[in-house]
């Protein structure tokens, strides 16, 4: 026999996820978590914000943009800049004795993401900041 268990808060915030367009490719990223992106144009400790957001998961439902989420951002804090794997091309034409060997480290910034937010406030909210 299985247990049940009810989902904790931070159980429901891991659930939370989105897909977000970066450095010309898309991510999934869930907060408290480091990615790999493009090198960035940011200093370290800078918060970047994203706002080309595809989707948002938020355990309850997806909500999917067209293209994307009209609101939504996910912000990013810069930990470092790096570089990537060496990856060696080797080019050979057969018979010829010609050979070009040659490597390349793609450039890289390492990133936290601090939050995810779906842009949408309640009325009160709004009424509130009037």
């Amino acid at each position: 026999m299985a247990k049940k268990t009810t989902p904790s808060k931070a159980d429901s915030q891991s659930d939370t996820y989105a897909i977000v367009e970066a450095s010309g490719s898309q991510f999934w990223v869930q907060t408290n978590r480091y990615y790999d992106f493009n090198r960035l144009k940011a200093d370290i400790d800078e918060i970047v914000t994203l706002d080309n957001v595809l989707l948002i998961n938020e355990g309850k439902g997806a909500k999917l943009g067209k293209p994307y989420i009209k609101g939504a951002s996910v912000e990013l804090k810069v930990l470092e800049h790096r570089r990537g794997p060496k990856i060696l091309v080797y080019k050979m034409r057969p018979k010829k004795k010609t050979r070009r060997k040659n490597g390349h480290r793609q450039e890289l910034t390492r990133v936290m993401v601090q939050s995810i937010s779906t842009g949408t406030k309640s009325s009160k909210t709004k009424q509130s900041e009037d």
